[in-house]
């Protein structure tokens, strides 16, 4: 019997990176899947978005596990949108008892230089779409009566400060005060909130030019040439987890394994948030 088995995970952002692994992870382990992703660009962020075509990957990914899945295109900044897809969630699986608010994004530009429409861009997804996305499936959990978790994914850069990256930095401790908020709010109907910290993550959001060229300064640099700029971000002598690392913690969080587990920012960050670390050997 799978750690899952008979539960139903929301998870927005789910065409690909973390987002697929979160649901191929939970279904492997017995979870029918909502899926949400917005499958296209968004206009600040300098690389490109997943697509309609990313979606139905997870989709097929979760069917070959021979687990259910309701998968559509819908943006977290717009509740209505959201609580469409969890409306014909509900309407297949009857319920939901995971929630995974995983979309988010990232630009890079110092704190004075980014644009208002930078800043706007990256708030309203990574911390207002996780409110909306909370908003349109919680009430299913709290009048259902029967608990429920909700893993919000936050950042490294929700614990500890990250230049370049202002806008992203506040969303995502935003984040870490929402959980704490929902986490007493929904406690009494037994219903546990918590917040997961990856460190940077083998993902679209890593894996593009604009953010070697930010940690390297140099451009035109690939995977392999920009990794060594990446390993003294953590104590481990690593520059990336892969996705499936958060999935196992998002895993974790949604069993019944946690079932006492609330209000608590788990960080899979590779000792990232380390305050001094010992610089790895050549």
């Amino acid at each position: 019997m799978g750690r899952v088995e008979g539960k139903v995970a929301f998870i927005t952002g789910a065409a690909r990176g973390q987002g697929r692994a979160h649901a191929t992870r939970l279904a492997e382990e017995g979870a029918d899947i909502i899926a949400l992703d917005l499958c296209q660009d968004v206009g600040t962020v300098p690389y490109p978005g997943a697509s309609e075509a990313d979606l139905q990957e997870t989709v097929k990914e979760v069917e070959a596990l021979d687990r259910r899945i309701v998968a559509h295109q819908a943006d977290v900044r717009d509740l209505g949108a959201v609580q469409r897809v969890v409306e014909e969630g509900l309407s297949q699986f009857g319920h939901i008892d995971v929630i995974c608010a995983n979309a988010g994004i990232g630009s890079y530009a110092p704190a004075l230089e980014l644009t208002e429409d930078q800043w706007q861009d990256v708030v309203d997804i990574n911390l207002t779409g996780v409110w909306k996305t909370v908003r349109a499936a919680a009430p299913a959990m709290v009048e259902r009566g029967q608990g429920g978790s909700i893993v919000l994914i936050s950042s490294t850069a929700g614990l500890i400060a990250f230049p370049n990256l202002a806008h992203y930095t506040a969303a995502k401790h935003g984040v870490v005060g929402l959980m704490r908020a929902l986490a007493v709010e929904l406690a009494p109907h037994r219903i546990r909130v918590n917040s997961v910290h990856p460190t940077t993550v083998d993902s679209p959001m890593i894996q593009n030019p604009a953010i070697y060229e930010l940690f390297t300064g140099q451009q035109g640099l690939g995977r392999e040439e920009a990794q060594e700029a990446f390993k003294p971000l953590n104590a481990l002598p690593i520059p990336w987890v892969e996705a499936v690392d958060i999935s196992n913690a998002v895993l974790f969080l949604a069993s019944d394994e946690s079932r006492y587990v609330t209000g608590t920012t788990m960080a899979i960050d590779a000792g990232a948030t380390a305050p001094y670390k010992i610089p790895h050997q050549v």
